[in-house]
């Protein structure tokens, strides 16, 4: 398998074949920089040298009658996470705000249940038109679960411009995932979305005891989905679920991942999502030449690196913010710190 020609056609829009996407995954560590060269052809044919910034604001957290298996959310879950109901419009316009003053171009209006009510569609109509009412060039993604008849249409009419609703995992794998409801209830959500006219996001959790068949089977059901843009989490192993203390991920895994997901769905937006921080690690700048978008901040239950750290980390990388012309090279701390520890002095060393 020739990486670099993979490269070359996706980034003339082409796919790569089911078995080279499985390839991919089962390259060794002495080829992981050539897969990253690869998916990075068209990651900039596509999007140049530009980072779209999503910021999330959590509406409702915790208490949801649903139990899948890797959300600290989920029905009966242990996890010590913050549980509270929606927030008050103006709170979560504020917090949306905050984001937007950071540099997010997209907010994530995000509410953990089932579905929602056409009351609570309601509440996010009023969140939306409160934002885009001073920020009207800011794209609004909504996800609050499973979509009913007209829902979706009375988000696009409110200003929402997409929904996100992830697979979560393939098919093949779903029942192993979640038992309350079902990987074709995940799809009609998604097609429900598209129908309306909302742009579909739709993306998956990594490293909850998939294989690498179904990790491939994944991505091309994404592709088959048309998903406008793919959001690759990996797992968080909260305590209190049970999936707490799996962690069968390397960063190089990630890496992978990320560069078969882009690979096969070259002109697809790939955001790096949950677990960014924790499985990429100091690899996290090599992730932003394979995708072209990130969550900046925090996530829904847990918390991410400082936001300043994320837009630091992009312009370290030469990228740029979408929407901006150019991003201020992050500012250097020129302080030498003089050594006093150690060697010579009765202080413990650096280790």
């Amino acid at each position: 398998m020739q990486l670099a020609e993979l490269g070359e056609r996706a980034s003339r829009g082409e796919s790569i074949t089911r078995e080279e996407a499985l390839a991919v995954l089962t390259t060794t560590d002495d080829q992981l920089l050539d897969v990253v060269a690869a998916a990075s052809k068209p990651r900039f044919a596509f999007f140049g040298n530009r980072v779209r910034v999503n910021f999330l604001v959590n509406l409702k957290s915790g208490l949801c009658p649903e139990d899948c298996f890797y959300c600290s959310q989920r029905l009966g879950s242990g996890a010590e996470i913050l549980k509270y109901s929606w927030l008050p419009p103006e709170e979560a316009v504020a917090s949306a705000k905050a984001g937007i003053s950071a540099g997010a171009q997209r907010v994530c209006l995000v509410a953990s249940g089932t579905g929602p009510s056409n009351r609570e569609v309601g509440k996010i109509k009023e969140i939306t038109e409160a934002i885009k009412a001073d920020h009207p060039g800011v794209e609004i993604c909504a996800c609050v679960g499973f979509l009913k008849d007209g829902q979706a249409e009375a988000l696009a009419e409110s200003g929402v411009d997409a929904y996100n609703h992830n697979l979560n995992t393939a098919s093949s794998h779903y029942a192993n995932i979640c038992t309350t409801h079902t990987y074709d209830d995940r799809v009609d959500t998604v097609d429900r979305a598209r129908g309306s006219g909302l742009s579909p996001c739709s993306g998956f959790i990594a490293g909850m005891g998939e294989t690498p068949e179904q990790l491939v089977e994944l991505a091309f059901a994404l592709r088959e989905l048309d998903a406008d843009s793919i959001p690759v989490n990996f797992l968080l192993p909260f305590d209190g679920t049970p999936l707490k203390g799996t962690n069968n991920l390397t960063a190089h895994d990630c890496l992978r991942i990320l560069a078969m997901v882009r690979l096969v769905n070259p002109r697809s937006e790939v955001r790096i999502a949950a677990g960014r921080e924790l499985h990429l690690r100091s690899m996290q700048v090599l992730g932003l030449h394979i995708a072209n978008s990130i969550f900046l901040g925090d996530y829904l239950t847990s918390e991410g690196q400082p936001g300043k750290a994320d837009l630091d980390m992009i312009a370290d990388a030469g990228m740029v913010l979408e929407g901006m012309k150019e991003t201020e090279p992050a500012g250097k701390d020129t302080d030498v710190t003089i050594r006093r520890r150690g060697a010579g002095t009765a202080a413990l060393p650096n280790t």
